[in-house]
């Protein structure tokens, strides 16, 4: 059984996730999109910024979101300034974090889901007189739908696991911005802290490998369907 303190870090965890997905999903499928369709010069470099994430070490990435999205940043002072809103220190901050971090695994999964969809579908829904967006919506979105799913998954169990961007952007404030990970460490810190934080670990392996299973049964099932349609 969990304790108050380690139910309080799952929650905040599945919540911050949850947000993180729900917020970042339409901006992943647009951006992967335009990397899978779009034919413009400096994509490369959309490419470079979308990746960033995965290559920058995550302190760096909190810092970075720290500098912009804190109270003296030009973003999060601005949102401060107008609507009182601010992300530093406060759970939607985490799931910022979060979503910044699982950004790029989300697309890469909705980008090969739209590069293995033929293109000549799409241009006879076209011929029909049917618009760009009648085309995605009855057409590109269906055909794509598990590789969201799958990118949606694989973002979900990153900003499950997420802990250097986060701890450094809001810090860990228990109640208010400690996850998961942030719990495991902060109990790992304090003596007769190890059963708490093997119980965590327990729960993010559970998690992690339910996710890694649903998105590879989805994987699979985009296989079938590729395979069957090419033959």
């Amino acid at each position: 059984m969990l304790g108050p303190e380690e139910l309080t870090a799952l929650l905040l965890s599945l919540k911050v996730a949850t947000v993180a997905v729900a917020a970042s999903l339409p901006f992943g499928v647009a951006v992967a999109l335009l990397l899978a369709r779009a034919r413009l010069p400096g994509l490369w470099l959309v490419n470079a910024l979308v990746h960033l994430p995965l290559i920058l070490p995550p302190v760096v990435t909190g810092y970075m979101l720290l500098l912009s999205f804190g109270r003296k940043g030009p973003v999060g002072g601005l949102l401060y300034d107008l609507f009182g809103f601010t992300f530093a220190f406060r759970w939607t901050g985490a799931a910022l974090a979060a979503a910044v971090m699982g950004f790029p695994l989300m697309v890469r999964a909705i980008r090969l889901a739209i590069e293995a969809v033929d293109p000549k579908l799409e241009e006879a829904a076209a011929t029909l007189g049917a618009s760009r967006l009648a085309i995605f919506a009855t057409v590109t979105l269906p055909l794509i739908l598990p590789g969201v799913i799958a990118g949606g998954i694989l973002a979900f169990a990153k900003a499950m696991g997420e802990f250097g961007a986060t701890i450094t952007f809001v810090s860990n404030i228990p109640g208010q911005t400690q996850t998961l990970p942030s719990a495991i460490y902060a109990f790992l810190q304090v003596p007769g802290g190890e059963s708490s934080a093997a119980r965590l670990a327990l729960v993010s392996v559970v998690v992690a490998m339910g996710a890694v299973l649903a998105s590879e049964l989805i994987a699979r099932r985009v296989a079938a369907r590729i395979g069957g349609r090419d033959g």
